[in-house]
């Protein structure tokens, strides 16, 4: 699967121990940066990756910045991505079954690197349930979804 990762200064490491795990796992990781632990802007990364996500270029993302609901606002101004702040496994389990999530985003002032990575695992390997009232809650979002004016 190909995903988009992007951080700030205070998720690169975090992001770079995901990001060896899935290319272990054999994903393709489309690295939005940023790269080192210099102050910057969170908006510069989660931005590009976030429309990678929302085109299709990548199937999914993960994002790490301090606490994670920078990256969700910023994702989640895109049609067609639907990020979630996931601070343990079932939190993500719930995420990827009852949403159908597609953008996990991660606080890496918060979690630290055992956890987050239980919930990177949890995450990826979750499918959406596919009982009837989980998928028409998900179909009504998708609706609300598509009539948000916000273009790419």
């Amino acid at each position: 699967m190909r995903i988009a990762m992007a951080n700030d200064h205070a998720g690169t490491r975090l992001k770079n121990e995901i990001k060896a795990w899935l290319e272990s796992e054999g994903h393709e990781v489309v690295d939005f940066g940023t790269y080192d632990e210099e102050g910057c802007d969170l908006s510069d990364f989660i931005y590009p990756a976030s429309k990678a996500v929302a085109t299709g270029d990548c199937k999914r993302g993960i994002f790490v910045d301090g606490v994670g609901y920078g990256s969700a606002m910023i994702a989640n101004k895109f049609r067609g991505v639907f990020a979630c702040v996931c601070q343990d496994p079932v939190c993500a389990e719930l995420a990827r079954q009852h949403n159908d999530a597609n953008v996990l985003c991660i606080g890496g002032k918060i979690i630290g690197p055992v956890l987050a990575m239980a919930i990177a695992k949890t995450w990826m390997a979750t499918e959406p349930l596919t009982a009837e009232r989980y998928a028409s809650r998900r179909r009504k979002v998708a609706a609300i979804d598509e009539e948000r004016t916000v273009a790419l």
